[in-house]
Protein backbone atom coordinates (compact mmCIF):
# COMPACT_ATOMS: atom_id res chain seq x y z
CA UNK A 1 0.00 0.00 0.00
CA UNK A 2 2.79 2.41 0.93
CA UNK A 3 4.74 1.68 -2.22
CA UNK A 4 1.60 2.33 -4.30
CA UNK A 5 1.10 5.77 -2.78
CA UNK A 6 4.80 6.52 -3.24
CA UNK A 7 4.52 5.58 -6.92
CA UNK A 8 1.53 7.87 -7.40
CA UNK A 9 3.32 10.78 -5.74
CA UNK A 10 6.41 10.15 -7.86
CA UNK A 11 4.28 10.10 -11.02
CA UNK A 12 2.54 13.37 -10.10
CA UNK A 13 5.88 15.01 -9.32
CA UNK A 14 7.35 13.86 -12.66
CA UNK A 15 4.28 15.18 -14.49
CA UNK A 16 4.63 18.59 -12.84
CA UNK A 17 8.33 18.73 -13.75
CA UNK A 18 7.61 17.75 -17.37
CA UNK A 19 4.91 20.39 -17.64
CA UNK A 20 7.19 23.07 -16.22
CA UNK A 21 10.03 22.15 -18.62
CA UNK A 22 7.62 22.12 -21.57
CA UNK A 23 6.26 25.53 -20.65
CA UNK A 24 9.73 27.04 -20.25
CA UNK A 25 10.93 25.63 -23.59
CA UNK A 26 7.79 26.84 -25.37
CA UNK A 27 8.22 30.32 -23.88
CA UNK A 28 11.91 30.44 -24.85
CA UNK A 29 11.16 29.39 -28.43
CA UNK A 30 8.35 31.92 -28.74
CA UNK A 31 10.48 34.76 -27.36
CA UNK A 32 13.28 33.84 -29.77
CA UNK A 33 10.80 33.80 -32.64
CA UNK A 34 9.31 37.16 -31.65
CA UNK A 35 12.75 38.73 -31.60
CA UNK A 36 13.01 38.25 -35.37
CA UNK A 37 11.42 40.37 -38.03
CA UNK A 38 8.22 38.70 -39.20
CA UNK A 39 5.14 40.09 -40.81
CA UNK A 40 1.70 39.33 -39.50
CA UNK A 41 0.86 36.97 -42.35
CA UNK A 42 -0.75 33.59 -41.96
CA UNK A 43 2.61 31.90 -42.50
CA UNK A 44 4.13 33.85 -39.62
CA UNK A 45 1.22 32.97 -37.36
CA UNK A 46 1.70 29.32 -38.31
CA UNK A 47 5.37 29.62 -37.36
CA UNK A 48 4.50 31.05 -33.96
CA UNK A 49 2.01 28.24 -33.40
CA UNK A 50 4.59 25.61 -34.32
CA UNK A 51 7.10 27.11 -31.89
CA UNK A 52 4.59 26.86 -29.05
CA UNK A 53 3.32 23.38 -29.99
CA UNK A 54 6.84 22.01 -30.30
CA UNK A 55 7.69 23.22 -26.82
CA UNK A 56 4.46 22.13 -25.12
CA UNK A 57 4.69 18.65 -26.67
CA UNK A 58 7.56 17.94 -24.27
CA UNK A 59 5.02 17.57 -21.47
CA UNK A 60 4.30 14.06 -22.79
CA UNK A 61 7.90 13.00 -23.39
CA UNK A 62 7.86 10.33 -20.64
CA UNK A 63 4.53 8.81 -21.68
CA UNK A 64 5.00 8.89 -25.47
CA UNK A 65 8.66 9.65 -26.29
CA UNK A 66 8.47 8.53 -29.94
CA UNK A 67 5.36 10.60 -30.63
CA UNK A 68 6.97 13.64 -29.01
CA UNK A 69 10.12 13.05 -31.08
CA UNK A 70 8.07 13.13 -34.28
CA UNK A 71 5.96 16.14 -33.24
CA UNK A 72 8.94 18.28 -32.20
CA UNK A 73 10.81 17.34 -35.39
CA UNK A 74 7.87 18.25 -37.61
CA UNK A 75 7.39 21.54 -35.74
CA UNK A 76 11.10 22.39 -36.10
CA UNK A 77 11.02 21.75 -39.85
CA UNK A 78 7.75 23.67 -40.10
CA UNK A 79 8.88 26.87 -38.40
CA UNK A 80 12.18 26.77 -40.31
CA UNK A 81 10.18 26.62 -43.55
CA UNK A 82 8.09 29.53 -42.27
CA UNK A 83 11.25 31.65 -41.98
CA UNK A 84 11.93 31.39 -38.26
CA UNK A 85 15.65 31.02 -37.55
CA UNK A 86 15.11 29.37 -34.17
CA UNK A 87 17.24 26.46 -32.82
CA UNK A 88 15.46 23.10 -32.54
CA UNK A 89 15.78 23.04 -28.77
CA UNK A 90 12.57 21.06 -28.23
CA UNK A 91 13.75 18.38 -30.61
CA UNK A 92 16.99 17.96 -28.62
CA UNK A 93 14.94 17.43 -25.46
CA UNK A 94 12.85 14.86 -27.36
CA UNK A 95 16.01 13.04 -28.52
CA UNK A 96 17.17 12.78 -24.91
CA UNK A 97 13.79 11.41 -23.74
CA UNK A 98 13.51 8.89 -26.59
CA UNK A 99 17.02 7.49 -26.07
CA UNK A 100 16.43 7.31 -22.32
CA UNK A 101 13.31 5.24 -23.01
CA UNK A 102 15.35 2.84 -25.14
CA UNK A 103 14.21 3.91 -28.65
CA UNK A 104 17.72 4.28 -30.03
CA UNK A 105 17.16 3.05 -33.60
CA UNK A 106 14.08 5.23 -34.12
CA UNK A 107 15.91 8.25 -32.68
CA UNK A 108 18.91 7.79 -34.99
CA UNK A 109 16.63 7.41 -38.03
CA UNK A 110 14.57 10.48 -37.09
CA UNK A 111 17.71 12.55 -36.53
CA UNK A 112 19.12 11.59 -39.94
CA UNK A 113 15.85 12.71 -41.51
CA UNK A 114 16.01 15.96 -39.53
CA UNK A 115 19.57 16.66 -40.68
CA UNK A 116 18.38 16.34 -44.28
CA UNK A 117 15.03 18.11 -43.83
CA UNK A 118 16.19 21.26 -42.05
CA UNK A 119 18.33 22.59 -44.97
CA UNK A 120 15.43 21.94 -47.34
CA UNK A 121 13.08 23.78 -44.97
CA UNK A 122 15.48 26.74 -44.84
CA UNK A 123 15.58 26.80 -48.66
CA UNK A 124 11.79 26.57 -48.82
CA UNK A 125 11.49 29.70 -46.69
CA UNK A 126 12.97 31.72 -49.60
CA UNK A 127 15.12 33.76 -47.23
CA UNK A 128 18.41 31.95 -47.85
CA UNK A 129 20.44 30.62 -50.74
CA UNK A 130 21.86 27.10 -50.64
CA UNK A 131 24.96 27.91 -48.59
CA UNK A 132 23.03 30.00 -46.10
CA UNK A 133 20.36 27.32 -45.85
CA UNK A 134 22.88 24.68 -44.82
CA UNK A 135 24.53 27.10 -42.40
CA UNK A 136 21.13 27.95 -40.91
CA UNK A 137 20.24 24.26 -40.54
CA UNK A 138 23.56 23.58 -38.86
CA UNK A 139 22.88 26.38 -36.41
CA UNK A 140 19.35 25.10 -35.71
CA UNK A 141 20.51 21.56 -34.99
CA UNK A 142 24.20 21.26 -34.25
CA UNK A 143 25.33 17.67 -34.74
CA UNK A 144 27.43 17.79 -31.58
CA UNK A 145 24.43 18.82 -29.50
CA UNK A 146 22.38 16.06 -31.07
CA UNK A 147 24.98 13.45 -30.18
CA UNK A 148 25.30 14.87 -26.68
CA UNK A 149 21.54 14.67 -26.10
CA UNK A 150 21.45 11.09 -27.29
CA UNK A 151 24.47 10.12 -25.21
CA UNK A 152 22.99 11.69 -22.08
CA UNK A 153 19.74 9.83 -22.56
CA UNK A 154 21.54 6.53 -23.12
CA UNK A 155 23.74 7.02 -20.07
CA UNK A 156 20.76 7.71 -17.85
CA UNK A 157 18.87 4.73 -19.28
CA UNK A 158 21.80 2.43 -18.52
CA UNK A 159 22.08 3.85 -15.00
CA UNK A 160 18.37 3.27 -14.36
CA UNK A 161 18.63 -0.28 -15.70
CA UNK A 162 21.57 -1.03 -13.40
CA UNK A 163 19.63 0.41 -10.47
CA UNK A 164 16.65 -1.83 -11.28
CA UNK A 165 18.90 -4.87 -11.52
CA UNK A 166 20.53 -4.00 -8.20
CA UNK A 167 17.10 -3.66 -6.57
CA UNK A 168 16.01 -7.05 -7.90
CA UNK A 169 19.25 -8.57 -6.65
CA UNK A 170 18.68 -7.13 -3.18
CA UNK A 171 15.14 -8.54 -3.08
CA UNK A 172 16.34 -11.98 -4.16
CA UNK A 173 19.08 -11.89 -1.51
CA UNK A 174 16.55 -10.91 1.15
CA UNK A 175 14.23 -13.75 0.15
CA UNK A 176 17.08 -16.25 0.17
CA UNK A 177 18.18 -15.12 3.63
CA UNK A 178 14.61 -15.37 4.90
CA UNK A 179 14.37 -18.93 3.57
CA UNK A 180 17.68 -19.83 5.18
CA UNK A 181 16.54 -18.34 8.50
CA UNK A 182 13.25 -20.22 8.32
CA UNK A 183 15.06 -23.52 7.77
CA UNK A 184 17.50 -22.72 10.58
CA UNK A 185 14.59 -22.12 12.96
CA UNK A 186 13.01 -25.38 11.85
CA UNK A 187 16.21 -27.31 12.53
CA UNK A 188 16.64 -25.71 15.96
CA UNK A 189 13.04 -26.44 16.90
CA UNK A 190 13.46 -30.01 15.77
CA UNK A 191 16.72 -30.49 17.68
CA UNK A 192 15.69 -28.74 20.91
CA UNK A 193 11.99 -29.57 21.28
CA UNK A 194 11.08 -32.73 19.42
CA UNK A 195 13.34 -34.99 21.45
CA UNK A 196 12.20 -33.61 24.82
CA UNK A 197 8.51 -33.72 23.93
CA UNK A 198 8.88 -37.28 22.64
CA UNK A 199 10.45 -38.34 25.94
CA UNK A 200 7.57 -36.79 27.91
CA UNK A 201 4.99 -38.45 25.67
CA UNK A 202 6.65 -41.88 25.81
CA UNK A 203 7.12 -41.76 29.58
CA UNK A 204 3.50 -40.75 30.09
CA UNK A 205 2.26 -43.53 27.83
CA UNK A 206 4.45 -46.09 29.61
CA UNK A 207 3.13 -44.94 32.99
CA UNK A 208 -0.47 -45.19 31.79
CA UNK A 209 0.16 -48.62 30.30
CA UNK A 210 1.80 -49.92 33.49
CA UNK A 211 -0.98 -48.57 35.68
CA UNK A 212 -3.65 -50.23 33.58
CA UNK A 213 -1.80 -53.56 33.54
CA UNK A 214 -1.71 -53.46 37.34
CA UNK A 215 -5.41 -52.70 37.43
CA UNK A 216 -4.80 -49.35 39.09
CA UNK A 217 -6.78 -46.22 38.37
CA UNK A 218 -4.83 -43.90 36.06
CA UNK A 219 -4.54 -40.40 37.54
CA UNK A 220 -6.29 -37.67 35.54
CA UNK A 221 -3.11 -35.59 35.60
CA UNK A 222 -1.20 -38.43 33.95
CA UNK A 223 -3.86 -38.77 31.23
CA UNK A 224 -3.72 -35.02 30.70
CA UNK A 225 0.07 -35.18 30.30
CA UNK A 226 -0.30 -38.02 27.81
CA UNK A 227 -2.85 -36.11 25.70
CA UNK A 228 -0.86 -32.86 25.94
CA UNK A 229 2.24 -34.70 24.72
CA UNK A 230 0.36 -36.08 21.72
CA UNK A 231 -1.13 -32.68 20.91
CA UNK A 232 2.23 -30.92 21.27
CA UNK A 233 3.83 -33.47 18.94
CA UNK A 234 1.14 -32.89 16.31
CA UNK A 235 1.38 -29.11 16.59
CA UNK A 236 5.17 -29.13 16.46
CA UNK A 237 5.14 -31.40 13.41
CA UNK A 238 2.69 -29.04 11.67
CA UNK A 239 4.84 -26.02 12.56
CA UNK A 240 8.00 -27.64 11.26
CA UNK A 241 6.19 -28.63 8.06
CA UNK A 242 5.09 -25.03 7.52
CA UNK A 243 8.58 -23.68 8.20
CA UNK A 244 10.06 -26.14 5.74
CA UNK A 245 7.43 -25.47 3.09
CA UNK A 246 9.80 -24.13 0.47
CA UNK A 247 10.88 -24.99 -3.07
CA UNK A 248 13.30 -27.70 -1.86
CA UNK A 249 10.54 -29.84 -0.34
CA UNK A 250 8.09 -31.89 -2.41
CA UNK A 251 5.22 -29.55 -3.27
CA UNK A 252 1.75 -30.40 -1.96
CA UNK A 253 -1.07 -28.93 -3.95
CA UNK A 254 -4.43 -29.40 -5.61
CA UNK A 255 -3.60 -32.91 -6.81
CA UNK A 256 -3.06 -34.05 -3.21
CA UNK A 257 -6.39 -32.84 -1.76
CA UNK A 258 -7.90 -36.31 -2.24
CA UNK A 259 -5.26 -37.70 0.13
CA UNK A 260 -6.35 -35.22 2.82
CA UNK A 261 -9.99 -36.28 2.45
CA UNK A 262 -9.05 -39.95 2.61
CA UNK A 263 -6.95 -39.32 5.72
CA UNK A 264 -9.94 -37.60 7.35
CA UNK A 265 -12.03 -40.69 6.62
CA UNK A 266 -9.52 -42.92 8.38
CA UNK A 267 -9.89 -40.66 11.43
CA UNK A 268 -13.60 -41.41 11.55
CA UNK A 269 -14.96 -38.37 9.68
CA UNK A 270 -17.42 -39.06 6.85
CA UNK A 271 -15.70 -36.71 4.36
CA UNK A 272 -16.51 -36.31 0.68
CA UNK A 273 -14.71 -34.54 -2.15
CA UNK A 274 -16.40 -33.01 -5.20
CA UNK A 275 -14.47 -31.31 -8.00
CA UNK A 276 -16.52 -29.43 -10.58
CA UNK A 277 -15.45 -27.85 -13.85
CA UNK A 278 -12.46 -28.67 -15.99
CA UNK A 279 -9.16 -28.84 -14.16
CA UNK A 280 -6.39 -26.77 -15.73
CA UNK A 281 -2.84 -26.11 -14.71
CA UNK A 282 -2.92 -23.48 -11.98
CA UNK A 283 -0.03 -21.46 -10.52
CA UNK A 284 1.92 -23.33 -7.87
CA UNK A 285 1.11 -20.73 -5.20
CA UNK A 286 -2.64 -21.14 -5.80
CA UNK A 287 -2.35 -24.94 -5.78
CA UNK A 288 -0.47 -24.91 -2.46
CA UNK A 289 -2.98 -22.52 -0.92
CA UNK A 290 -5.90 -24.78 -1.87
CA UNK A 291 -4.12 -27.69 -0.20
CA UNK A 292 -3.44 -25.68 2.96
CA UNK A 293 -7.04 -24.44 3.20
CA UNK A 294 -8.45 -27.97 2.92
CA UNK A 295 -5.79 -29.34 5.28
CA UNK A 296 -6.42 -26.75 7.99
CA UNK A 297 -10.22 -26.99 7.64
CA UNK A 298 -10.31 -30.79 7.93
CA UNK A 299 -7.87 -30.68 10.86
CA UNK A 300 -10.09 -28.19 12.71
CA UNK A 301 -13.19 -30.27 11.97
CA UNK A 302 -11.55 -33.44 13.28
CA UNK A 303 -10.21 -31.83 16.46
CA UNK A 304 -12.76 -29.25 17.49
CA UNK A 305 -16.04 -29.42 15.57
CA UNK A 306 -17.46 -32.70 16.92
CA UNK A 307 -18.79 -33.25 13.39
CA UNK A 308 -19.89 -36.49 11.78
CA UNK A 309 -19.72 -35.39 8.16
CA UNK A 310 -17.77 -32.89 6.09
CA UNK A 311 -17.82 -31.98 2.41
CA UNK A 312 -15.06 -30.47 0.31
CA UNK A 313 -16.15 -28.85 -2.94
CA UNK A 314 -13.71 -27.37 -5.49
CA UNK A 315 -15.11 -25.43 -8.43
CA UNK A 316 -12.64 -24.92 -11.30
CA UNK A 317 -13.81 -21.81 -13.13
CA UNK A 318 -12.10 -20.13 -16.11
CA UNK A 319 -10.50 -17.35 -14.05
CA UNK A 320 -10.99 -18.40 -10.42
CA UNK A 321 -10.75 -21.43 -8.20
CA UNK A 322 -13.52 -21.65 -5.59
CA UNK A 323 -13.18 -23.85 -2.49
CA UNK A 324 -15.90 -24.64 0.04
CA UNK A 325 -15.64 -26.89 3.11
CA UNK A 326 -18.78 -27.54 5.18
CA UNK A 327 -19.32 -29.62 8.32
CA UNK A 328 -22.27 -30.49 10.55
CA UNK A 329 -20.45 -29.76 13.78
CA UNK A 330 -21.47 -27.92 16.93
CA UNK A 331 -20.83 -24.36 15.68
CA UNK A 332 -23.88 -22.08 15.61
CA UNK A 333 -24.38 -18.46 14.52
CA UNK A 334 -25.12 -17.50 18.14
CA UNK A 335 -21.80 -18.88 19.40
CA UNK A 336 -19.22 -18.11 16.75
CA UNK A 337 -15.79 -19.52 17.59
CA UNK A 338 -12.83 -17.22 18.09
CA UNK A 339 -10.55 -17.29 15.00
CA UNK A 340 -7.37 -19.19 15.71
CA UNK A 341 -3.89 -19.09 14.23
CA UNK A 342 -4.86 -21.58 11.51
CA UNK A 343 -7.74 -19.48 10.25
CA UNK A 344 -5.62 -16.33 10.31
CA UNK A 345 -2.94 -18.14 8.33
CA UNK A 346 -5.50 -19.20 5.72
CA UNK A 347 -6.76 -15.64 5.39
CA UNK A 348 -3.24 -14.28 4.96
CA UNK A 349 -2.45 -16.82 2.23
CA UNK A 350 -5.65 -16.04 0.32
CA UNK A 351 -5.26 -12.27 0.64
CA UNK A 352 -1.65 -12.45 -0.57
CA UNK A 353 -2.92 -14.03 -3.81
CA UNK A 354 -5.59 -11.37 -4.33
CA UNK A 355 -8.49 -13.61 -3.30
CA UNK A 356 -10.97 -13.49 -0.45
CA UNK A 357 -11.99 -15.92 2.28
CA UNK A 358 -15.13 -16.28 4.37
CA UNK A 359 -15.24 -18.53 7.44
CA UNK A 360 -18.29 -18.56 9.70
CA UNK A 361 -20.99 -20.76 11.28
CA UNK A 362 -23.88 -21.81 9.06
CA UNK A 363 -27.49 -20.95 9.83
CA UNK A 364 -28.45 -24.63 9.76
CA UNK A 365 -25.58 -25.52 12.09
CA UNK A 366 -21.96 -26.40 11.51
CA UNK A 367 -19.20 -24.34 10.01
CA UNK A 368 -18.29 -23.29 6.49
CA UNK A 369 -15.04 -22.09 4.94
CA UNK A 370 -15.25 -20.51 1.48
CA UNK A 371 -12.42 -19.07 -0.57
CA UNK A 372 -12.03 -17.76 -4.10
CA UNK A 373 -8.57 -17.52 -5.63
CA UNK A 374 -7.89 -15.72 -8.92
CA UNK A 375 -6.12 -17.87 -11.49
CA UNK A 376 -3.80 -15.97 -13.83
CA UNK A 377 -3.02 -18.58 -16.49
CA UNK A 378 -0.69 -16.22 -18.37
CA UNK A 379 1.86 -16.20 -15.55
Amino acid sequence: MGSGRSGVRSGVRAGVIDGAVAGCVAAALLVTGLSGQHSGTGLALLGYALLVVGGLALAARRRAPVVVLVVTGVCAVGYQAAGFDVPAVAYLFAVYAAVRAGHRAITVAASVVMLAALPLAALASGLHDTGEAFAQARGALELAWLIAAGAAGEALRQAERRADEAERSREETARRRADEERLRIARELHDSLTHQISIIKVQAEVAVHVARRRGEQVPEALLAIQEAGREATRELRATLEALRDDDTSPPRGLDHVAELVERARTNGLNATLTIEGQQHDVPAAVSRTVYRIVQESLTNITRHAAAATASVRIDCRPDTLAIRIDDDGKATPDAAPVPGVGLLGMRERVTALGGHLRAQPRREGGFTVQAELPVDRTS
